[in-house]
């Protein structure tokens, strides 16, 4: 699969035809690292995590997973809050035709980052935008490329022991430490981290909530 290939759908309905300026926008996710990259986009914005099972069968295509769970997330919050415009995102990390989660523990964790040791690997995320007043339907999906380091056990260890890595796909943080264990990347760095900027941005705008 190519990287970096960013891909952004049309509109299933038309937006509003003159949406308030201060149309509330909320984050379907309670992320840290999402609320912290939105906010540099937009601010006054509301988080309300989404209570949805997430589809993580690491033999699915890693495309149509992220593609389903973002839209998900917005639906679930969309369909409680119809008045909201309703931002949903989810990130994954692919290697070798599989993919990587997060990690259920510190053994799973110490696996995965082995597995990216000394290879190229793409991250996928998967944005929605919804509003059910307006019947608003937008969605993106965007690709980086990370390229990680030879990993010797003890570099591990240490890196392990200063980020906490079971909230986060592929066991790692590229922006925690990642002089440690990331050789390169190709493509957006928001992507990687979990949210990609030029994208929502682009869904925000066409939404016109920014």
């Amino acid at each position: 699969m190519s990287a970096t290939q960013n891909h952004i759908g049309p509109s299933q309905s038309p937006c509003l035809p003159h949406p308030s300026p201060r149309q509330r926008l909320i984050l379907a996710s309670a992320s840290p690292r999402r609320r912290e990259l939105l906010a540099q986009l937009i601010s006054g914005f509301d988080i309300v995590a989404a209570e949805v099972t997430e589809h993580e069968d690491p033999a699915t295509d890693p495309r149509v997973m992220v593609a389903h769970n973002a839209a998900l997330k917005a639906d679930w919050v969309a369909e409680r809050h119809p008045e909201a415009v309703v931002l949903g995102a989810d990130t994954t990390v692919f290697i070798g035709e599989r993919v990587l989660n997060k990690p259920a523990g510190a053994a799973e964790a110490r696996a995965m980052l082995r597995e990216l040791s000394g290879r190229t690997h793409t991250v996928f995320t998967g944005l929605a935008l919804r509003c059910g007043q307006s019947g608003l339907r937008l969605e993106a999906r965007v690709s980086s490329e990370v390229t990680f380091k030879p990993l010797e056990e003890a570099l591990i260890e240490a890196y392990l022991a200063k980020v906490h890595t079971l909230d986060k796909a592929g066991g790692y943080s590229i922006q925690e430490h990642g002089e440690m264990i990331v050789a390169s990347r190709r493509g957006s760095l928001s992507n990687i981290i979990g949210l990609p900027l030029e994208e929502t941005k682009e869904l925000l705008v066409r939404a016109r909530v920014l």
